[in-house]
């Protein structure tokens, strides 16, 4: 099954945590808030590998950080544990929690669709589409091992080197 991640609707249709984070994202105005920073939700909830306790990943594109610093901390500073950390001149991490569930923006100055957020859950959910519900509750069982979900996928899949690199260069047949 094809989906377009960069359109939220499909998480509204998914499981039980897709639409808890289609409805968090939603009324809170997430993603109305950032919409001119091409906002992509990535990670583990949308491609269903989430485990407890996984946050809500939106990465973002943005050339004037300090701009975006002051538009989040104009309308996510109220909630529980906001921080906005740079790293660099380049990336911007802006974190808070709102009924109970952790939010992760992440910024720099690259197309969403080239980041690496984007690009590995497309490249995970390749990989999922192709080794089916046991390969993902395997997955998911590392991850609640603590291993992360990028070191994840090499170990099942016997993947050797930087698993950030490594898994993007995975042929899925």
């Amino acid at each position: 099954m094809n989906i377009d991640f960069k359109d939220t609707a499909y998480l509204k249709e998914g499981n039980k945590k897709q639409k808890q984070a289609y409805r968090i994202i939603t009324e809170h105005q997430i993603l109305d808030v950032v919409k001119d920073y091409d906002p992509i939700v990535v990670g583990t909830i949308p491609i269903d590998i989430d485990i407890e306790g996984s946050d809500i990943d939106i990465i973002l594109q943005a050339t004037e950080l300090d701009a975006l610093r002051e538009l989040l901390t104009k309308h996510f500073s109220k909630y529980q544990t906001f921080q906005i950390i740079f790293s660099g001149d380049e990336i911007l991490t802006c974190s808070f929690e709102t009924e109970g569930t952790a939010i992760e923006l992440f910024a720099k100055d690259e197309i969403t669709t080239n980041q690496n957020g984007y690009r590995h859950m497309i490249k995970e959910y390749e990989i999922l589409q192709s080794k089916g519900p046991d390969f993902a509750q395997k997955i998911r069982d590392l991850k609640r091992k603590g291993i992360k979900t990028e070191p994840a996928f090499c170990k099942m899949l016997d993947i050797k080197g930087d698993p950030y690199i490594e898994l993007l260069n995975y042929q899925v047949r």
